[in-house]
């Protein structure tokens, strides 16, 4: 029987020192192998259009492009290439969009040592891997946004959940990769659903249902 080819890894963040440690951290595993390294989305894209490996280790916030949009397109491009984004980011609304768009996996940085490998080997697997306490933490803010404002879409749950958290529409656009325009429309639609017009007015009605806690308030 011929030995199971190593899986293919793209290492993909713009600090060398970080790239050469995820490195070592992955190569000291049998049977894996990093195929190459990007220090942007640019060089990400073109990596895996080129070489089409196994999974691709995203980091989210680099230099030029940015990483989030990026994903859809790298799945488009190569099918089966697995994206485990790994990221200083802990705020389980991203990990949520990184699903949407096509990641299968989310690890911070900060527990990269105990579940990047662990992440790499589920989604090559075909599974999808979240670190746990994220997970947890998604898992509870989806069940509350799910069963506690039901007259809200998905989206207009996200933009009362920013706006809560003290984001300008500028800053909430520029987070979800939206228009201001369209923030601005979304944030008339919630005021009107609601019946409530000023900010004070629609932190109580996210404090009331769970969507934020007075800790994250801006």
């Amino acid at each position: 029987m011929p030995p199971t080819p190593p899986l293919r890894v793209v290492l993909a963040d713009d600090h060398v020192v970080v790239r050469s440690g995820l490195r070592l951290l992955l190569e000291s595993a049998p049977d894996l192998e990093v195929v190459a390294e990007a220090g942007d989305v640019t060089a990400a894209v073109d990596a895996v259009r080129r070489l089409a490996p196994d999974v691709l280790v995203l980091d989210l916030h680099m230099p030029g492009e940015p990483s989030l949009p990026a994903i859809a397109q790298l799945r488009a491009d190569s099918p089966g290439t697995r994206v485990v984004v790994l990221t200083a980011q802990r705020d389980p609304s991203y990990a949520g969009e990184a699903l949407r768009l096509g990641a299968t996996g989310y690890v911070p940085k900060e527990a990269a040592g105990r579940h990047l490998l662990e992440a790499i080997l589920t989604v090559a697997g075909g599974g999808t891997y979240l670190e746990p306490e994220l997970g947890a933490r998604l898992a509870a803010t989806t069940a509350a946004a799910a069963g506690a404002a039901p007259e809200l879409s998905a989206r207009e749950l996200e933009v009362l959940r920013l706006i809560a958290r003290g984001l300008t529409n500028r800053e909430i656009a520029e987070r979800l990769f939206l228009s201001v325009r369209t923030v601005e429309s979304h944030r008339a639609r919630i005021q009107r659903k609601l019946g409530r017009a000023r900010r004070s007015d629609l932190v109580d009605y996210a404090l009331e249902r769970g969507l934020v806690e007075a800790s994250d308030l801006g």
